[in-house]
């Protein structure tokens, strides 16, 4: 990342998300209602749905509320209808957003999605006018110190994973793997004993847009208002910017 640590800012962004999303737990029980509803209850057999049991505890979801929603999406208790959504546009300095939602009002999210982009220096732009410049990935970060490269590889690419590779500026750990591999790996590191700081099936850039100063500011912004949304569930962006301390 353009001369600073990806790792700082990995954790600066989780830091931000626990801190401000009031609706965090709104946004966790429709992605377990959703991943229920399309791959079944068993969290054995559903690896959409496991990530969001591993998410949903991390965020201290209560068990009840969590197995509500899982009865919820398999059609055994009475429920709004969610599905999944995606959006792509461009935010400031042109740097690409795909902006990925759950609703049960596609018109609501739509509108609230460009609103915030147009106030923000954004726009909405059609489906796939920026995906191109990302790949779907199932991705692993592990903290500085917390294992070693000859450890992650060995586990990793038995496992199926693509890429291991160690970040020169501050020795944090990436794993990269096709998303249909990503079950397979994160099983494998939890037998092997290893937690990444961060696991997810994410859209990487292809390239990333350096934003300074005031640029980096009204982005983080933009982003900001985005995932304050209770529709939107993830927000990627090929916008790369060091954040400041009081963002």
């Amino acid at each position: 990342m353009s001369g600073h640590s990806k790792w700082a800012n990995i954790q600066h962004r989780k830091g931000r998300q626990d801190a401000k999303r009031s609706n965090l737990w709104t946004k966790l029980v429709r992605e377990i209602i959703v991943a229920a509803r399309m791959g079944g209850g068993e969290p054995e057999s559903n690896s959409r749905l496991r990530l969001a049991l591993i998410k949903a505890r991390a965020g201290n979801v209560p068990k009840d509320t969590i197995q509500n929603a899982i009865l919820k999406g398999t059609g055994q208790l009475e429920g709004v209808s969610y599905e999944d959504v995606r959006y792509e546009g461009y935010g400031v300095g042109g740097a690409a957003l795909i902006i990925d939602c759950t609703t049960d009002n596609r018109v609501r999210t739509v509108a609230d999605v460009r609103h915030i982009l147009s106030k923000n220096g954004g726009n909405l732009g059609t489906e796939g006018s920026v995906s191109f410049q990302f790949k779907h990935v199932g991705d692993f970060f592990f903290a500085p110190g917390s294992v070693t490269e000859d450890q992650a590889m060995e586990v990793a690419l038995d496992a199926g994973a693509d890429d291991v590779l160690t970040d020169p500026d501050d020795g944090s750990i990436e794993v990269t793997c096709a998303p249909e591999q990503f079950d397979a790996v994160q099983k494998a590191f939890e037998a092997a004993g290893m937690q990444p700081e961060v696991a997810e099936i994410t859209w990487k850039p292809l390239n990333e847009t350096h934003l300074e100063g005031e640029e980096a500011a009204r982005m983080q912004r933009l982003i900001d208002a985005l995932e304050e949304l209770d529709d939107v569930q993830q927000v990627y962006t090929s916008a790369d910017f060091e954040l400041p301390e009081e963002a």
